[in-house]
């Protein structure tokens, strides 16, 4: 399965992560599942979120029912570009985006539901 994401919206997404460190970020994307991948094409603040240096979490029972919701993007001050045990148990969605600090575009994985990396194209 293969991510893709217009370069524009993601460079937007990271300038957020960039506005926030060094506290976490975190966003809900927004976007459609086609036969061979998903388009992300939106993404919206989780309401009620809060993150400090180390995590960010949103109550789920406050999201409105948007079924065009497919995943999270959140980062990862640190720098790691990996997924760590808290992350692969609060996965919500069908895909994960990470940004790491410096929070440039080659700073960017996918990973499913199962934390395994998917194929990420910028378009």
């Amino acid at each position: 399965m293969k991510i893709e994401i217009e370069r524009g919206l993601l460079e937007e997404m990271l300038r957020f992560a960039s506005e926030r460190h060094p506290n976490e970020a975190i966003l809900i994307l927004r976007g459609k599942t086609e036969k061979d991948g998903i388009e992300v094409n939106d993404y919206i603040f989780p309401p009620f979120a809060s993150t400090d240096g180390g995590s960010a979490r949103f109550p789920i029972h406050m999201l409105p029912i948007d079924f065009t919701m497919i995943g999270t993007l959140h980062s990862h001050p640190s720098g790691a570009l990996s997924l760590s045990t808290v992350d692969m148990h609060n996965v919500y969605g069908r895909i994960m985006l990470l940004v790491a600090y410096p929070y440039r575009l080659e700073d960017v994985a996918a990973f499913n539901k199962n934390g395994e990396k998917l194929s990420l194209e910028i378009v």
